[in-house]
């Protein structure tokens, strides 16, 4: 069973088989339909297709931020439908550095589904390996996929009530403009959660941008982050709840488990202007 991280010559020895499903994540924030188009024109064989804001997420209301957690039973019946069952050995990838495939690793965690992973590389890796693509789209038979939630999430609710608090450190996946609210693209309002640190996601991967780094080198650079907190205490946001969970998935490749997601971070903290803002590079 892999949990966080699968190399290419894994998944090529396991491409026909029944107990593995691949979900291909592809997005584009600014143009919605980037993914589904990338996918058409080639994916990894048996890829099924996974779009960030129509299956990964729920239905906006204006205050829950731009990515929303879909309904359970939604998400659960769409997993069935795509051959997912409980001994289904999932792998999701994209090629965006692994921001979109690792909410689809993450919200599997969260319903109870273990047997999940992204793909090392993604789809730069496989293209490096010089792996074949299909345009084919492959029909599995349905599965009986049962969630069983975890607590491994926050609320806006319990983020207010532990600001500052020595049980609670809010880590920022967004890049250091964004969290210091000096050039706010995507939100109404620019800044951070008063008391958030920022680590940038991208720095999870190597130089190139394509694979993470090794487990020791994520665990120094994450452990001079949280100062010898536990882990626990971790609470990740970013702008929407997905680039939090690549900062996530690489604490748990270092051997740092157990921190939790603040779904609608900072698009949701924002909506509310009763709620505190800090601006600038500093936590606030």
């Amino acid at each position: 069973m892999s949990n966080t991280l699968v190399k290419v010559d894994e998944l090529v020895a396991h491409l026909d088989d029944p107990n593995w499903r691949i979900f291909d994540c592809r997005h584009d924030l600014s143009n919605l339909d980037y993914g589904a188009q990338a996918y058409a024109k080639g994916h990894i064989p048996g890829a099924l297709f996974m779009h960030c804001d129509r299956d990964l997420s729920g239905p906006l209301t204006g205050r829950n931020g731009r990515h929303p957690l879909p309904d359970i039973a939604t998400f659960a019946a769409r997993l069935s439908a795509c051959g997912v069952g409980p001994e289904t050995q999932v792998v999701a990838y994209d090629n965006e550095g692994g921001v979109f495939a690792s909410r689809l690793w993450w919200m599997l965690r969260w319903l109870g589904h273990d047997k999940a992973a992204l793909l090392d590389g993604g789809l730069a890796g496989w293209k490096r390996a010089k792996q074949l693509m299909e345009i084919e789209v492959r029909r599995f038979a349905p599965a009986a996929f049962v969630p069983r939630p975890r607590d491994i999430q926050v609320d806006a609710a319990y983020v207010l009530a532990h600001l500052r608090a020595p049980d609670m450190l809010l880590l920022d996946a967004r890049n250091e403009d964004r969290y210091a609210g000096r050039k706010e693209t995507l939100d109404p309002v620019g800044g951070h959660i008063p008391g958030a640190i920022n680590r940038f996601f991208y720095d999870n991967l190597d130089d190139a941008g394509i694979y993470f780094k090794p487990a020791d080198e994520l665990r120094a650079e994450f452990a001079e982050i949280i100062e010898g907190r536990d882990p626990r205490t971790v609470v990740q946001v970013c702008g929407s709840g997905v680039t939090a969970c690549h900062n996530m998935l690489a604490m748990e490749v270092a051997g740092l488990h157990g921190s939790k997601l603040y779904a609608g971070s900072w698009s949701e903290w924002c909506s509310d202007p009763s709620r505190p803002v800090a601006t600038g590079d500093q936590p606030g």
